[in-house]
C-alpha cells in the first residue's frame, strides 16, 4: 500500500508515471481510467474524475440497454463523479510505474449512486456500525488455467483449450509445480499491491487452483479480490496464459468463491461466538438463521448470471439445499472455526460474483435474523444433497422472480437498487434466450 506522500515520492523520482483510477461495476469489474500521475496528483486529487454513467448500466459486451432508471439514452448518458478513496491507494507491480486507487462513485451535486456495489456495501456496513459492529471477510475464488493466450481462446471460439493440468491436481505439490511459475508471479504481485497471501493450492478441475489470502475487513476484502481477479487475468496474458473465473466452464466441477463472514464490536471482540451450542452465541445464531432465511430471495446477488446456476448439481460440493452444517461441506452454509476464529461460510456463490454485492446480502440477511430473532434450526449431519431440504434457485429465472418479491431486499438495500439489479438479470436472460447454442446446432442441424 501506498501513502499519497509516499506516492508523491515515487513519481517525483521517476518510478511512478501511471495511476489507474478504478470503480467496480455490476459485473465486479474494475473500470476507470489510467492517468498520469502528475495530473492526478495536482488536479484529480482535489477535484475527482468523471466518467460515463452507462458504466453501471450496460451489460457484459458493455452494450447499452433499457429499463435503468439512473443511466439511459433519455436521459443523455451524463457522467458521475469518481472519488478517489486514498485508502485503497497501492501499487501495481506487474505493471511497470503504475499505482492504483479505488474510487468511490457520486453524482455531480455530491449525491451517492444507490446502485453503485460499492455503496451498496458501504451503506450495509454502516447498518452494522450503528450497532458498534464491524463485518471481517474473507473470500477464496477457484479459476481454471489454460495454457492457451486469451487472444487464442476467443479465436477458437473457446473450444478445445489446453488446460495447465491434464487431471486432479487437489491438493498436489507435484500437479500445482507444473502451474507454479505463474501463479508465483500472481502470489507476489498480490503481495506488492498490499494484499496477505496466504496459500496456493490445486484443485479438482483440469487445470483448476485457488490462491487464498487472509481475512480483512468487509470492503477492503472486496476491494482486494476485485484488483486480485483482475490483476491475476492480466499476469496469465502477460505469460501468454489465461485463466477463467466463470462459475461453470465445462461439464466438470465449477468455479467457486466461498465466502466467510464473521463480526466483531469495537474492542475487537467475537460477536457471533459464545458459550452457546457450537460456540455460538445467541446473536451468532439468530445471524446464521437470517442467512438461512433470507437465502433463496438473496441468490442473485450470490449468482448473478445465467451460467452461475449450472454450479449447482447435487455430489459437486456446490451447495444444492438450504441447509446449515458444522463443518459440513454438503450444506449451503458451514459453521468452522473457534472462539475468535468462528465464522459462517456461504457456499453458495461462484467465482463470477460480485463480492460488493455478495457480502452486501450476507449483512442484510443476517441483521434481519438478528433483528427478528429468528430461531436457529438445528445443523444438518449428514448428507445434504439428499436431505429433502428446500433448495438453492436452479435458474437465474428463479433467482430474479424471488429477488422481485423479497421484503428483506427491498428494506435492507432500497427500491431502487433492487429495481436496477432485477434489470441486469432480465437483459441477461433476454441475451441468453436470443442466443443459438452449440448444443442446439449438435443435437438438430442434421437429425431434427
Amino acid at each position: 500500500m501506498l501513502t499519497l506522500d509516499e506516492l508523491r515520492d515515487e513519481v517525483t523520482a521517476g518510478r511512478v508515471d501511471t495511476v489507474l483510477l478504478a470503480i467496480t461495476d455490476m459485473q465486479g469489474r474494475l473500470q476507470g481510467k489510467r492517468l498520469a500521475a502528475r495530473y492526478f496528483l495536482e488536479e484529480v486529487l482535489d477535484h475527482a474524475a468523471e466518467g460515463c454513467n452507462y458504466l453501471l448500466a450496460v451489460d457484459v459486451d458493455m452494450n447499452t440497454v433499457g429499463g435503468y432508471r439512473m443511466s439511459s439514452w433519455d436521459r443523455g448518458y451524463g457522467d458521475f463523479v469518481m472519488r478517489p478513496d486514498l485508502s485503497t491507494l497501492r501499487r501495481v507491480p506487474w505493471q511497470e510505474g503504475t499505482a492504483l486507487v479505488m474510487a468511490d462513485i457520486v453524482w455531480e451535486d455530491g449525491t451517492e449512486v444507490p446502485a453503485s456495489p460499492r455503496q451498496i456495501l458501504r451503506g450495509q456496513l454502516a447498518r452494522l456500525a450503528e450497532r458498534g459492529w464491524q463485518a471481517y471477510v474473507g473470500t477464496e475464488l477457484e479459476f481454471c488455467v489454460y495454457t492457451d493466450s486469451y487472444e487464442s481462446a476467443w479465436s477458437k471460439a473457446y473450444r478445445d483449450l489446453t488446460p495447465a493440468n491434464l487431471y486432479n491436481v487437489d491438493y498436489s505439490l507435484l500437479g500445482t509445480a507444473r502451474v507454479e511459475p505463474l501463479l508465483r508471479r500472481v502470489r507476489l504481485g498480490m503481495e506488492g499491491a498490499g494484499m496477505y497471501v496466504e496459500s496456493a493450492k490445486g484443485e479438482c478441475n483440469l487445470g483448476q487452483h485457488e490462491i487464498a489470502f487472509r481475512y480483512a475487513e468487509a470492503l477492503a476484502t472486496c476491494d482486494n479480490h476485485t484488483i486480485y481477479k483482475n490483476g491475476a487475468k492480466e499476469i496469465a496474458a502477460q505469460e501468454g496464459m489465461s485463466i477463467t473465473f466463470m462459475a461453470k466452464p465445462n461439464q466438470r466441477e465449477g468455479n467457486s468463491c466461498h465466502i466467510h463472514i464473521s463480526l466483531r464490536d469495537t474492542e475487537g471482540r467475537p460477536v457471533m461466538a459464545g458459550d452457546g451450542p457450537y460456540g455460538l452465541s445467541k446473536t451468532g445464531e439468530h445471524f446464521i438463521a437470517g442467512q438461512l432465511a433470507a437465502l433463496r430471495e438473496l441468490t442473485l446477488m450470490y449468482a448473478p448470471n445465467v451460467n452461475s446456476y449450472k454450479r449447482y448439481v447435487d455430489g459437486s460440493f456446490a451447495p444444492t439445499a438450504v441447509k446449515w452444517g458444522v463443518d459440513n461441506r454438503t450444506c449451503s452454509l458451514r459453521l468452522v472455526g473457534h472462539g475468535h476464529s468462528l465464522r459462517v461460510e456461504n457456499r453458495v456463490p461462484g467465482g463470477d460474483v460480485n463480492p460488493y454485492l455478495a457480502v452486501s446480502a450476507l449483512v442484510a440477511a443476517g441483521l434481519k435474523g438478528i433483528d427478528d430473532e429468528l430461531p436457529l434450526e438445528e445443523p444438518y449431519t449428514g448428507n445434504a444433497y439428499s436431505s429433502g431440504a428446500e433448495r438453492v434457485p436452479s435458474t437465474l429465472r428463479e433467482a430474479l422472480a424471488l429477488w422481485e418479491g423479497s421484503r428483506i431486499a427491498t428494506s435492507a438495500l432500497g427500491e431502487e437498487v433492487v429495481e436496477h439489479y432485477a434489470n441486469n438479470a432480465k437483459v441477461e436472460l433476454a441475451a441468453f434466450d436470443a442466443a443459438v447454442t452449440d448444443w442446439e446446432l449438435f443435437r438438430g442441424f442434421e437429425r431434427m
